[in-house]
């Protein structure tokens, strides 16, 4: 008949189940938080002209993306907006009427793109395990800290995904967040940094090019620090229990 095992070593099985269990939930955490459709520029600046990159992650492990349907709501309207081309990729634009006119560069603007959707061609997409990046070129940016873009992911097998939550400062981030932009300060007079006009769909009020400039935007954020934490907690339990089950041995055996 064998005999139950030391107290000691019992705690340290479940202690250990435990945080392997929290290991898992925060690696399922930090799975998800880089699956995020995301958004974000080298050169925004409020008032200012540059160049939005929308990262999208295939997050399926069966269906490839075969399009993106950004939305711009009437606080992030840009007097002019062009898109990039993509290989593979068509992209059409919708606009609408603003709820009061703007002015920029002098003339007044009653109108702006609010969608821009980006569309596979047939046989394509972002295949499971990919991402791709959608960028567009434009401005001014409003005289705002941060812009938001609601997104819609569509799935080859008809699904959809919608980053259209907003992020709330102080609150836990929603589980479909929209692409959220930080601007930087005012920009100086002018349109930003001096370059070519990024090639693509010219759907602008006012003809004023955008400098080029691509984001290189990593995908760590609160997924990754709790994966940190986890750790953390998973190695100090486990060295705190172990230095307990010696102790309790010495104790025995003394």
């Amino acid at each position: 008949m064998s005999s139950p095992l030391p107290r000691p070593l019992a705690r340290l099985g479940v202690v250990a189940l435990a945080l392997l269990t929290a290991l898992a939930a925060a690696l399922a955490g930090a799975s998800a938080a880089a699956a995020h459709v995301t958004v974000s520029s080298d050169d925004a600046a409020a008032g200012g002209y540059g160049k939005l990159v929308f990262r999208v992650p295939n997050e399926s492990d069966t269906a490839s993306t075969v399009a993106l349907r950004i939305s711009v709501p009437p606080d992030a309207a840009m007097a002019s907006l062009r898109t990039q081309p993509v290989p593979g990729w068509t992209v059409t634009t919708t606009t609408a009427d603003l709820p009061a006119p703007r002015e920029a560069h002098g003339e007044p603007i009653t109108g702006y793109v609010s969608v821009v959707e980006f569309r596979a061609v047939d046989g394509g997409g972002i295949r499971p395990g990919e991402f791709q990046e959608f960028a567009l070129s434009g401005g001014p940016f409003p005289d705002a800290d941060r812009l938001t873009f609601p997104a819609v992911q569509t799935y080859s097998d008809g699904t959809e995904a919608a980053w259209i939550e907003p992020t709330v400062a102080g609150q836990a981030e929603p589980a479909r967040p929209a692409p959220l932009l930080t601007l930087t300060a005012a920009a100086d007079a002018g349109h930003g940094t001096a370059g070519t006009s990024t090639t693509g769909t010219d759907t602008t009020a006012t003809d004023t090019a955008a400098a080029a400039g691509a984001a290189e935007h990593g995908e760590a954020g609160p997924g990754a620090l709790a994966l940190f934490v986890a750790l953390l907690a998973l190695l100090t339990g486990l060295a705190g229990v172990v230095l307990g089950w010696r102790a309790g041995r010495r104790t025995v055996s003394s």
